[in-house]
């Protein structure tokens, strides 16, 4: 194991000053009191994400002495919105089709009515709350109850059913793909719509630990991470193959079983942290991205991809564990017409750290008969056989900071014993697992497999020569000197990612070349990053953290902590 430096920072916050927040539903109550102040008749309009505790806040919000209304009585029946939206989910265990609904479809305008003439004929303080709530009524303050992505998930597992669902005892997978296909999306498509409305911002992902901040300070917020380098708050998660290495690395829970991932660079499903004094404030990371593209992207990449982060950077961690699951990513053409997404995952293992005997197995050996490996896949899928990987698919030696390029319909998966900085495009969850070693799942389940998706994707012609020529230390050096040295290592050129290795020993240039960096330190202590105009204050990135530069941020420069530092970054070509 590579030295461990201790110096993982787990909860990167960026403070925001000239803001106050609130802290308890006490302090809450009296900040929204003091909003609506010398108002005879008052609406505070709560809009809240899925999965967001309505019962626990409009308990603790009981000290405002409101009128409750909830919105989603005005929208159809739960089963007709499930009728509606089974279109979307499919029968697959894993798989949905985007979609383009609005969560205004659902609503139905003669209840919204009735519900607006009841609220005018109220008198005092009136809070209409629910997802949607703003469909309903503009009211005089807007609060907006937003919920991290990981928080979502560990709600799931623990029992929270999808948004209008009554599937509480239903796997964790089957609540994520409704979320990731249906209700999330048409979540952030009215949370796009509120940012310069919202005056107040409330964290809701501690239960009974809710955290506000108005709005004012939550836009300044989301506006310093567009402008400066910054990180995401990491999220570490077991399975069935996880390893060891970020227990030490990362400083995490030693008595756990595994760490399998870790997503430390994903904005979709990492969240980040705003300090405003004494109090944290916790917001999904994407709507940084959501808030101000241009300036986070640049113009060029925000034309390509519009508010989505298309670079994503995450850790798997197989150090004294199993392999992966051998898979395949879809074509473009594929993911287009089966799922409606827009571009595909293609991806690499940059090899952070790894066994003696860690291999990757990439791309099939010459003369592989198509045939014959599908019946095996499909007869160890049923059970009847063990599928024999090492006689269809190559299997190469790993050593740190080698970096092996995955295009979308390459065989591939990493074996045991090693530690994957994974650098990909971001429609992560397009998986289609061949063989997974005949394991169940963490939730005892058999992991699905999907050679039908699989078989239509794999491209056959990706053998061992090609792949040893076109996908594993493609490496080539672009500059030299004193301070530095500059390398590319990729992607390959179907894949729209390129990657560079820096080796940096002094005070270095870095330029946005117009577009946002992803980065990481993958060797070395770490590195301060400076701006060159006094617009931001140093920022310390430590090995093994992700990192983000915007391309606001022009130019910049890097200097190592101590020595040498080795950052591999990630820009869209």
């Amino acid at each position: 194991m590579v030295a461990n430096y201790h110096n993982y920072d787990k909860y990167p916050a960026k403070r925001i000053e000239g803001f106050t927040a609130y802290e308890g539903y006490a302090a809450i109550t009296e900040a929204l009191k003091a909003a609506v102040a010398g108002k005879a008749h008052a609406v505070i309009t709560l809009e809240t994400y899925t999965q967001v505790d309505t019962k626990e806040i409009t308990e603790g919000l009981g000290g405002l002495g409101a009128v409750f209304f909830h919105a989603e009585q005005c929208m159809v029946s739960d089963r007709q919105y499930m009728d509606y939206i089974r279109q979307y989910l499919t029968d697959d265990r894993v798989f949905g089709i985007m979609n383009t609904l609005q969560i205004k479809d659902f609503y139905v305008e003669e209840r919204m009515e009735e519900m607006r003439r009841k609220i005018a004929e109220t008198d005092g303080v009136c809070v209409v709350y629910g997802v949607g709530a703003s469909c309903v009524c503009k009211g005089d303050i807007l609060v907006y109850a937003d919920l991290a992505r990981w928080e979502i998930q560990l709600r799931f597992a623990a029992g929270t059913p999808n948004w209008k669902a009554h599937n509480e005892h239903a796997p964790k997978l089957a609540k994520f793909k409704q979320g990731f296909f249906v209700e999330w999306r048409m979540a952030d498509r009215l949370k796009k719509q509120l940012f310069d409305r919202i005056d107040f911002l409330l964290d809701t992902n501690k239960k009974g630990e809710p955290k506000m901040v108005c709005g004012e300070g939550f836009r300044a917020g989301l506006e310093t991470f567009c402008r400066e380098p910054f990180r995401l708050v990491p999220y570490f998660a077991p399975e069935v193959w996880g390893g060891q290495w970020m227990k030490e690395i990362c400083g995490l829970d030693a008595d756990a079983p595994n760490y399998a991932w870790a997503f430390d660079g994903v904005p979709e499903e990492n969240s980040i942290y705003m300090q405003f004094g004494d109090v944290r404030i916790e917001v999904p990371s994407v709507d940084v991205v959501f808030y101000r593209p241009v300036l986070l992207l640049g113009s060029r990449v925000h034309a390509r991809f519009g508010d989505e982060y298309p670079i994503r950077f995450d850790f798997l961690d197989t150090m004294s564990g199993q392999n992966l699951s051998l898979q395949v990513h879809p074509l473009t053409e594929y993911i287009q017409s089966a799922f409606g997404m827009h571009y595909t995952q293609d991806e690499s293992y940059y090899i952070l750290d790894c066994g003696e005997d860690s291999v990757v197995y990439l791309g099939l050996k010459e003369g592989v008969d198509k045939e014959a490996m599908l019946a095996e896949l499909k007869q160890a899928q049923s059970g009847e056989i063990v599928f024999n990987a090492e006689k269809y698919v190559n299997m190469w030696p790993a050593k740190r900071h080698d970096h092996f390029l995955i295009p979308g319909g390459t065989v591939h998966c990493s074996g045991k014993n090693t530690m994957v900085l994974e650098v990909s495009a971001t429609p992560y969850i397009f998986t289609f697992k061949l063989w997974d070693w005949g394991r169940v799942g963490l939730d005892g389940l058999p992991r699905p497999v999907h050679i039908g998706h699989g078989e239509k994707n794999i491209q056959w012609d990706r053998t061992t020569g090609w792949v040893k020529e076109n996908l594993i230390n493609r490496v080539e050096l672009l500059e030299e000197s004193k301070a530095a040295m500059v390398e590319r290592t990729g992607l390959h050129e179907r894949e729209f990612v390129e990657t560079r290795r820096y080796t940096i020993r002094e005070r270095v240039y870095f330029k946005s070349e117009g577009g946002v960096s992803s980065c990481n330190v993958v060797e070395g202590e770490g590195a301060v990053i400076e701006s060159v105009d006094g617009s931001f204050a140093p920022f310390e990135v430590h090995y093994a953290e992700t990192f983000i530069i915007p391309a606001q941020v022009k130019e910049c420069v890097l200097r190592p902590l101590s020595g040498e530092v080795k950052i591999l970054r990630a820009t869209v070509r």
